[in-house]
Parts: structure tokens; sequence; C-alpha cells
């Protein structure tokens, strides 16, 4: 099991806006998610990720939650929630736990953007995304670019850039082998580039934020009741199931995810 490094990853926070861990995925864990997420695509066929946003070039999955105890051991995992509350202050609750396949030779890559169109507050950061790395990411298959420091400069990229498509001139890409994670302040500017090679990209996306914001996906309306109700209390916490706050910020928002806009 990985030995995360608290100190060491809250200075690349702070410097960066993320932190690559490679091997954080267990590979029995790892070949149980891809399985689960193969087995979902089929499943869902046409519809996938129809309950909260389908992507050109992409297939998504929404709600997994929902879906399966492998998806679920994600959000409440110890080494993961550590992180997070190294990027928000004042508790988070999960936002949305989703997967993002990019298509063989899809032509297309996501533009620049914070999630949610986040800009930090007045009580700081506000949104912790992470990415496991279902597949090797590779300079070609769509990897994940990001542009170090932007969480720091109080704006987005709509904006800020001319075409938030284009390549930034300060960007770094990140690869990396299937079982590494990027835990990333989702302030900072970032998204995922064009699948240029004839086999599928995937990525799940455990997605944070803070108590006092509203869930991207409302877990409590999406999740069945029955199931909720076998949850335990960790899980429960970390979804906000019982969270009157979240009931009032979320019940009724507008659902925001950065570039796509609902």
């Amino acid at each position: 099991m990985l030995d995360v490094r608290l100190d060491q990853a809250k200075q690349e926070f702070d410097e960066l806006g993320y932190a690559v861990f490679e091997n954080f995925i267990p590979p029995g864990w790892l070949a149980e998610l891809q399985a689960a997420t193969a087995r979902q695509f089929q499943i869902e066929g046409e519809q996938a990720g129809s309950e909260f946003r389908q992507e050109e070039g992409s297939r998504r999955l929404a709600n997994l939650v929902n879906k399966g105890e492998v998806f679920q051991r994600v959000v409440v995992e110890p080494r993961l929630l550590g992180l997070v509350e190294l990027v928000i202050s004042g508790g988070f609750k999960l936002s949305s736990l989703n997967v993002r396949s990019a298509n063989p030779h899809n032509g297309i890559g996501q533009p620049l953007h914070a999630d949610m169109g986040a800009v930090a507050d007045e009580r700081g950061f506000w949104v912790c995304n992470s990415v496991w790395m279902l597949d090797d990411f590779t300079a070609d298959n769509g990897p994940l670019r990001v542009v170090p420091g932007s969480h720091h400069w109080g704006q987005t990229p709509q904006e800020t850039l001319e075409d938030p498509s284009a390549p930034h001139p300060e960007e770094a890409i990140l690869t990396g082998k299937a079982g590494t994670v990027v835990v990333m302040n989702a302030h900072c500017w970032h998204g995922g580039q064009a699948n240029r090679t004839d086999r599928p990209r995937t990525a799940l996306h455990a997605f944070f934020s803070r108590r006092d914001k509203p869930q991207q996906q409302y877990q409590k309306r999406l999740i069945d009741p029955e199931l909720q109700q076998t949850f335990s209390p960790e899980l429960r916490a970390v979804l906000a199931l019982d969270d009157p706050l979240n009931d009032e910020v979320t019940a009724n928002s507008e659902r925001m995810t950065g570039f796509l806009k609902s």
C-alpha cells in the first residue's frame, strides 16, 4: 500500500496545484474497478452518463456510488480523504463520482477549465478532484494537461483566454501507469487532451466540494433510497446524506461542471 507523505503533498498542492501518486490503487482493486467500469458501460450502452452529461468524443458514466461497492470504496479511501483535506479546509463532501473514457482517435480535447467554474472565495479553495487512471495515460492517448499554479490566479480560463482549447505555454502534461492517481486543486486550469490512439483511455473522477457549496450531482436524490439505508455512517457523511445544509444549497442549484454547462 502506498505511503502518502502529506507534507510533500501539501507543498505540491500549494505550489503546483496537484500531486501525482503512482501505484495508489492496489492491483486487485484496480482490476475490480476496470471490470466494473467495462461492465457498466455495457449495461448502459447509449444511455451511459445520461444522469449527468454526455460528451462528444468521450463516453461517460455518472452516479457511480449507486452502481457498486467497488465504487463506494473510492469515496471513503482514507488516503484520498487525507489528501482532499489538504486542499479543502473546513469540511468537504463528495460532489460527484464519474468515469470519463476518451474515445479512440476522437480528434477532440477538453478546453482548459476549473471544475464548476470555481474561483476561490473569502474562505479559500472549495473544489478538489482526483483522477484515477484505470488505463495507462500516455502522451498520445488523451492525458491530463494542467497549468501549474493557476489555482492562485483567481480567474477561470473562460474569462481570460481567447481560446481555452488551445495549448497553454505553461501547461504540464500528466502521464502515468494504470493505478496512478492525480489529486488536484480543481481551481487549477486543466483538461483532457485528444486521444490519438486506437484504444480508449479511461479514468475515474472522484470530485469533492466544500460543505457549504452545492454538490455537482445531488447524491441524496440520485442514489436509490433502499441502497442508502445500507451505507455506513462514514459513507453517509461523505455523501452528505444527512446534512440539511447540503439539502439547502444543492437541491435547487444549477448543475455545473466547468466547460460542461447544463
